[in-house]
């Protein structure tokens, strides 16, 4: 099996069991990865890398694979994004309003994950009760707290919630193995309850649909792991262009490989290599 091409994020869905289920994109072609854990891969960059929006050839890729041009001109692009409380849409200042209308004007969920440490994420997309960005994240358990109609109004809740947890994942505590199991409703509820006068103001400003409860669901994820590294040894594709070795899991983004060596694929999106597998 090899394949030429340029890299993207794993495409993850997720099977009647919530077993995470991974497809690499390289180049044209879709690889299913969940079959390959146990055997050998090997990955060698060409030294090219390419925008994943325009296609420009780039020296350098950023914000995950973009080049220069498109990270500073692109609504995707914008800090509002990483911090979506920041959304300056309102202000008339918007890089591109069609695609704000389009992706940040319709609802987005405000939710719980157990990552290996307890955070709080929003997410516009959860397709069976199960959110994509939860598994990008690596997380073993997720729970949606609230429904609001937009993105900044889900940016400001997630940071009150941000008071009393974090929004970041540990990718190292995350990889290292099955975190210990948490009761996401309970947690839930007592968020909820620290949360009530900052609610009740948000709902006052925007009206009583700003912010919706949803029903206490607390949804479980496994993955395609076979054995989880002891020490931790990061890939990285400008560094050591080339690599092989035994896939031993995958977890969030991440390949997992003998050896303890880890990649994240997301990363090097963009980047053109040769993939090839047992």
């Amino acid at each position: 099996m090899q394949y030429s091409g340029t890299l993207r994020k794993m495409r993850v869905s997720t099977d009647a069991e919530h077993v995470a289920h991974y497809e690499l994109p390289v180049g044209d072609n879709s690889v299913a990865m969940n079959p390959l854990i146990g055997k050998s891969v090997s990955v060698a960059h060409t030294g090219n890398i390419y925008c994943t929006h325009c296609q420009r050839k780039t020296k350098k890729s950023f914000n995950q694979g973009y080049c220069y041009p498109c990270v500073i001109s692109l609504a995707q692009c914008d800090t509002c994004i990483i911090k979506p409380e920041k959304c300056h849409y309102h202000e008339g200042t918007c890089r591109e309003p069609e695609w704000g209308e389009e992706n940040c004007f319709s609802d987005h969920f405000v939710y719980l994950a157990n990552t290996g440490n307890l955070k709080v994420g929003i997410t516009r997309h959860v397709t069976d009760g199960i959110s994509s960005r939860w598994i990008d994240q690596g997380a073993s358990q997720a729970t949606v707290m609230l429904r609001v109609p937009d993105r900044l109004t889900s940016g400001k809740v997630e940071q009150l919630c941000t008071q009393y947890i974090g929004d970041k994942t540990n990718w190292r505590t995350m990889l290292k193995g099955q975190p210990e199991q948490q009761d996401l409703i309970a947690l839930k509820h007592q968020m909820l309850e620290k949360l009530t006068d900052d609610l009740a103001q948000i709902t006052a400003d925007k009206g009583i649909q700003a912010v919706t409860t949803v029903d206490d669901v607390s949804h479980e994820i496994g993955y395609p792991v076979d054995e989880y590294p002891v020490k931790i040894k990061s890939i990285n594709l400008d560094k050591t262009p080339e690599f092989s070795g035994v896939l031993t899991g995958i977890k969030g983004q991440y390949w997992m490989l003998d050896g303890d060596r880890v990649i994240n694929i997301r990363k090097y999106a963009g980047y053109e290599v040769d993939f090839s597998a047992d």
